[in-house]
């Protein structure tokens, strides 16, 4: 599963996420569908979870777009889990789930 954490210190508000995955297998080019989830607040200290994610794309670039707001200002930052990147060598204890996972900060 993919989440969205909120360590950044303040409340995200009109949370908008973008995800998709892309690249190539065998020579073939390959994508996913594009995805989108909106969130209206993510409180500091919270999490939301954005989509379950398959093994099945871990071989593409899976791409995530985030945009929120911060009071008036907007925000937005790329998450790109490249190709093989997501795999049991790369996990890390994530608190906020008490579980394991790729961490992307």
């Amino acid at each position: 599963k993919v989440y969205l954490l909120n360590r950044g210190g303040q409340t995200l508000k009109n949370v908008m996420v973008t995800s998709r995955g892309y690249g190539s297998k065998d020579g073939e080019k390959q994508e996913t569908s594009i995805l989108r989830h909106h969130f209206e607040q993510i409180e500091l200290g919270e999490y939301a979870l954005i989509e379950p994610i398959s093994p099945d794309v871990f071989h593409l670039n899976n791409e995530y777009w985030v945009s929120y707001y911060i009071g008036q200002q907007i925000f937005d930052k790329k998450y790109l889990f490249v190709p093989d990147s997501i795999i049991e060598k790369n996990l890390v204890d994530i608190p906020e789930l008490s579980q394991k996972g790729v961490l992307h900060q």
